[in-house]
């Protein structure tokens, strides 16, 4: 009779136990999740987020809200979603070059490393080397050519300063021997905007590439680990210069001391997101792909092109202080 009352016992107090832990796992989510964008919607970090969120609002029941905060090359946006309330219910974008080309090239007012919390990767995007019909070049080769014998005379705009926009056509500059000017604008839909009015003659970013096939910009090149499969016989960068290429995307972050069980959940669910075939075919007309991950594999990313993307910026002597 004893043990049968300890028993009793016993199983009350695990009860209690299990619905207490029960009580500290959230139900989550349980309202609206505001997801901070750094960047101008228009731009391929905008355009990578969208469809994800979208398909994560239906997956999950509740609305995943894109607040765009676009300034400083992403810093604004990040800086913001650094400073959020870790309640699960903010999260905030970050493109590769906002977390390790910008640290780089200026004095931050966060740190990639210890002021957010890596979830998962969104998405891969191609960049690319595109250039204005009137330009005459149909390669690498003849535009290098021609920049060499105009000096001065051809621009190219980028999404913000410390951007892997930037970084490309820098590259390619570096590599390739020949000048161009740089206009930064504050996202990727402005600076397209100039580039088919022609007022700028090169563009990077892959928000061009619905109007390469409509005849209005001519590609050359892409940045990227293999070609884009809507242009196969455009050569990668890297297969024309070695030393020029670059590889772009975007991941989740939190800010620090946002639940792990809500930054697990998040990331399992975007894994599940990744896999709709629908998403994959709706993404790559705009040069981004799905590309969810764990929180440690975004932490690894992170960390490898922090190094890299730093001595690039070194090498090209960009300073924005």
């Amino acid at each position: 009779m004893k043990f049968h009352l300890f028993m009793l016992a016993l199983a009350g107090v695990l009860g209690g136990v299990t619905a207490s832990l029960a009580q500290t796992v959230p139900s989550w989510p349980a309202k609206p999740v505001r997801i901070i964008v750094p960047y101008a919607p228009g731009g391929s970090t905008d355009n990578g987020v969208r469809p994800v969120m979208e398909r994560l609002s239906s997956a999950l029941g509740q609305q995943f809200v894109i607040e765009n905060r676009g300034g400083a090359s992403g810093m604004v946006g990040t800086e913001a979603g650094v400073r959020s309330a870790p309640d699960g219910y903010t999260f905030f974008v970050v493109p590769v070059a906002t977390a390790t080309v910008l640290p780089a090239a200026r004095k931050m007012p966060y740190d990639s490393f210890k002021d957010m919390v890596p979830v998962s990767k969104v998405f891969e995007n191609t960049l690319v080397f595109a250039i204005h019909p009137s330009v005459p070049a149909t390669t690498m080769e003849e535009f290098a050519a021609y920049a060499r014998q105009n000096p001065g005379k051809l621009v190219f705009g980028s999404s913000g300063l410390g951007t892997l926009t930037q970084m490309v056509c820098e590259s390619a500059r570096f590599a390739g021997k020949f000048d161009m000017l740089h206009v930064p604008y504050r996202g990727g839909g402005e600076a397209l905007a100039d580039f088919l009015a022609g007022h700028v003659q090169v563009h990077c970013e892959g928000n061009v590439l619905p109007h390469v096939k409509a005849g209005k910009a001519r590609l050359l090149a892409v940045a990227d680990n293999e070609r884009h499969p809507d242009f196969p016989d455009v050569r990668m960068l890297k297969e024309i210069w070695s030393d020029a290429d670059a590889m772009s995307w975007a991941g989740l972050f939190a800010p620090v001391g946002t639940p792990d069980v809500i930054v697990r959940r998040l990331s399992s669910e975007l894994m599940k997101v990744a896999r709709d075939p629908g998403l994959k075919e709706q993404m790559q007309r705009l040069a981004v792909r799905p590309a969810a991950s764990t929180p440690e594999e975004l932490a690894a990313s992170l960390k490898t092109d922090f190094e890299r993307y730093g001595k690039l910026v070194r090498d090209l002597n960009i300073r924005m202080d």
